[in-house]
């Protein structure tokens, strides 16, 4: 999978992050919730982005 780095609310590595993947997928970077109380299959996850990051990639015409 060849995937490029779309937009992120910092320069280093650990920060939310979204990319796009060459499968005309998109990967999203950000913290693992744990409270959120919702019933999650085992082969899926949860991933908490800060809203500003998608306000970014829309407003940048990234998504």
């Amino acid at each position: 999978m060849k995937v490029t780095k779309l937009v992120s609310t910092c320069d280093i590595k650990d920060c939310p992050t979204i990319y796009a993947t060459d499968r005309g997928t998109v990967l999203v970077q950000g913290g693992t919730p744990t409270d959120h109380g919702l019933q999650i299959p085992a082969h899926e996850t949860l991933v908490e982005i800060p809203m500003e990051l998608l306000q970014k990639a829309i407003r940048d015409k990234l998504i």
